[in-house]
């Protein structure tokens, strides 16, 4: 799993344009209902510099999909629209350049809803 979060980092730094195998699908899949993916750091002290969300059938977590240079700090959040059904999830702090933390979990959003997840 380690790898895989410093895979996707490095990738997020690197790519752009990547099919859906390498990013884990898009968040929004055409013509199907969405919900809500909300992400809360309920750390005291750290933030969180690496969100990844994938398609639960998708072969990878993807690419780091927080917007360019944003992090959640310390007691924020943020929520990302996505279509209805399963994603796996993977938060992440980078402590520096070969150490960092993780998160993983696996979530079903709800039509209409908002599906939290709490990291540190």
């Amino acid at each position: 799993m380690k790898t895989m979060l410093r895979a996707a980092a490095a990738a997020a730094l690197l790519a752009t344009g990547a099919c859906s195998l390498v990013t884990g699908g898009d968040l929004i899949r055409e013509g199907e209902p969405t919900g809500y993916l909300e992400i809360r750091n309920v750390s005291r002290s750290a933030s969180i510099d690496v969100v990844l969300v994938s398609t639960c059938s998708a072969s990878t977590y993807g690419l780091n999909r927080l917007p360019s240079g944003h992090s959640i700090p310390a007691g924020g959040s943020y929520r990302f629209t996505v279509s209805a059904g399963c994603w796996d999830v993977g938060a992440g702090e980078v402590l520096s350049q070969n150490s960092w933390t993780q998160g993983f979990a696996r979530v079903s959003v709800a039509p209409g809803q908002v599906t939290v997840i709490q990291s540190r």
